[in-house]
C-alpha cells in the first residue's frame, strides 16, 4: 500500500532554515512534490520533481530560497527552504504521482502525506 510521511517541520525565526523530508513506501512516484496550506487559505503549489531529478519546478515566491531533491534509492524526497519568512508558515504536505499534466496542478497529485507544520517566526 502506497504510503507518504513527512517529517522535518518545527518553529524557526524568520531567516533560519528548515529541511523537510518525506518517505514514501509501496512504488517509486514518478512526480513528486510539496504543497502547503496557511490557516485559511487554499493549499498551495510549492514545488515537484520528476522521477530522474532533472525536472523541477517552484512557485514564484519560493523560487531561489528552497531546493527540492529526492533520493530514489531510499524513495524519498527533500524540501529544503532557506531564509524562511512568516509567511511560509504553514502545513506542508508531500504528494505523488504517476502521472501528471502540469507539475503545478495540485489536484493531479492523488497520493498525500498527513502534513508536517512549519512555523516561521518573526
Amino acid at each position: 500500500q502506497e504510503q507518504l510521511v513527512e517529517s522535518g517541520g518545527g518553529l524557526v525565526q524568520a531567516g533560519g532554515s528548515l529541511r523537510l523530508s518525506c518517505a514514501a513506501s509501496g512504488r517509486i512516484f514518478r512526480y513528486m512534490a510539496w504543497v502547503r496550506q496557511a490557516p485559511g487559505k487554499d493549499r498551495e503549489f510549492v514545488s515537484a520533481i520528476d522521477w530522474r531529478g532533472g525536472g523541477t519546478l517552484y512557485e514564484a515566491s519560493v523560487k531561489g530560497r528552497f531546493s527540492i531533491s529526492r533520493d530514489n534509492a531510499k524513495n524519498a524526497v527533500y524540501l529544503q527552504m532557506d531564509s524562511l519568512k512568516p509567511e511560509d508558515t504553514a502545513i506542508y504536505y508531500c504528494a505523488a504521482s504517476q502521472s501528471v499534466g502540469s507539475y503545478n496542478e495540485t489536484g493531479e497529485y492523488g497520493y498525500w502525506g498527513q502534513g508536517t507544520q512549519v512555523t516561521v517566526s518573526s
